[in-house]
């Protein structure tokens, strides 16, 4: 593209200089007047194309600022939503230019580009300012490249470019979905068949710890109103928690073509595996990460803020590169898989997979849970054996098709 761009601007050279010696010629031999105002207005247009590679842009200088659609303020923005880009471009020296096209693009972690281009006319400080809005964004870390700036004459035959660069990266954070208490970590204490005999009072003791922050659908009788009166925002009782177990997430990056969106089923195993760890976060629980691909991560379990980040920057550019399937990963991260851990494996393996990773676990003293990531484009799974064996055993089992069934499905039987 740049040979052809370098020959098509050598022509066009040619063509004024062709334009320029039958002007002169004509001027040298017909003489009057007419033939000497053309001559003139020929140089001086001359002058105006030559003096075009002094305009100044190429050392146009700006500034970019940028905001999710959401509003949110934070510097990482959620899947699905959209970026909101500013760009304030300043071009110095004098020379007049009709307008300016602005080229800007981002760089997605696997090397996918986004490019966008528009337009504004300088105003007498020789400035202005570009607003785009970028599609929604995939999962995944971003930066901006350079920031190409072009303008042409006013007979849109010679170009002039510049570029400037406004180092900016940013995240694309999964998708995530709240979720209330989950009666799911009890029978981790207990083992499979407890929740027979649970009792759905034992989750927190009677001492209060402190004050959270409201979270829909708590009671009134829980809302603290002297913490609420003097914030101005809701408040409620935070009760110490009786001991729960350690919890690791288990997320299958192995995918078979499979019936229904590949792509769309991993980004869906991605969203749950995030939406656990914010809970986890938000109750204090000890959960950690399993992920085996090209390359092994393991997070032991922890609390806190420090272990929530590192999981999500983990999920933020994670794909599904498993060389092998769900059981032999397994097999590989041997000394991540701790007796008497709360296992949750979200996977979209079906079948005899399934039911050997399943008995691994179980065998290595950990209490299994299997989030099965259903097609959508599929209601009913075809072969349900191995659903069957799994309940059989008393393990929990729930079938997801949709981000936003994940909180009902985890409040219904846990047999799905």
């Amino acid at each position: 593209m740049r040979i052809h761009a370098t020959k098509a601007k050598q022509y066009r050279w040619q063509f004024v200089a062709f334009v320029y010696g039958c002007s002169l010629f004509y001027f040298l031999f017909q003489g009057g007047k007419t033939a000497f105002m053309l001559f003139i207005i020929l140089n001086m247009l001359l002058a105006y194309l030559i003096l075009g590679r002094w305009s100044g842009i190429n050392k146009v200088a700006g500034i970019r600022s940028y905001s999710g659609h959401s509003a949110s303020g934070h510097s990482a923005i959620t899947s699905g939503e959209a970026l909101d880009v500013s760009l304030n471009v300043r071009i110095p020296g004098l020379f007049p230019l009709p307008y300016v096209i602005v080229r800007d693009g981002l760089i997605r972690h696997n090397g996918q580009t986004l490019s966008f281009e528009t337009s504004f006319v300088p105003n007498w400080k020789r400035s202005g300012e570009v607003i785009y809005r970028t599609p929604p964004l995939a999962r995944g870390n971003y930066q901006f490249r350079d920031t190409e700036c072009l303008s042409y004459d006013v007979f849109g035959l010679f170009e002039h470019t510049g570029q400037f660069r406004s180092d900016a990266a940013f995240s694309v954070l999964p998708q995530t979905v709240p979720l209330r208490q989950w009666n799911g970590f009890r029978q981790g204490i207990r083992g499979p068949y407890s929740h027979a005999t649970a009792s759905r009072s034992a989750k927190e003791t009677t001492q209060i710890n402190g004050v959270r922050e409201y979270h829909h659908g708590d009671r009134l009788s829980r809302v603290h109103w002297n913490a609420t009166a003097k914030t101005g925002q809701w408040k409620s009782k935070a009760f110490e928690r009786e001991s729960l177990p350690r919890t690791l997430l288990i997320l299958d990056r192995h995918l078979t073509a499979q019936e229904g969106a590949v792509a769309e089923r991993f980004e869906l195993a991605v969203s749950v595996t995030a939406s656990f760890i914010e809970h986890g976060f938000r109750d204090d629980t000890a959960m950690g990460l399993l992920s085996v691909g090209e390359e092994m991560t393991i997070l032991p379990p922890k609390s806190g803020a420090d272990q929530r980040n590192l999981v999500l920057k983990h999920l933020t550019s994670v794909d599904a590169d498993a060389p092998h399937p769900l059981y032999a990963s397994l097999q590989q991260a041997q000394s991540a898989v701790e007796p008497g851990c709360f296992a949750i494996v979200i996977s979209s393996e079906t079948g005899e997979q399934v039911i050997q990773s399943m008995e691994w676990l179980s065998r290595k003293g950990v209490t299994p849970c299997l989030i099965h990531i259903g097609s959508s484009a599929n209601r009913i799974s075809g072969n349900v054996a191995w659903k069957r064996i799994l309940e059989s055993r008393g393990w929990m089992v729930y079938d997801i098709k949709r981000l936003q069934d994940l909180p009902a499905a985890l409040e219904g039987s846990g047999i799905a």
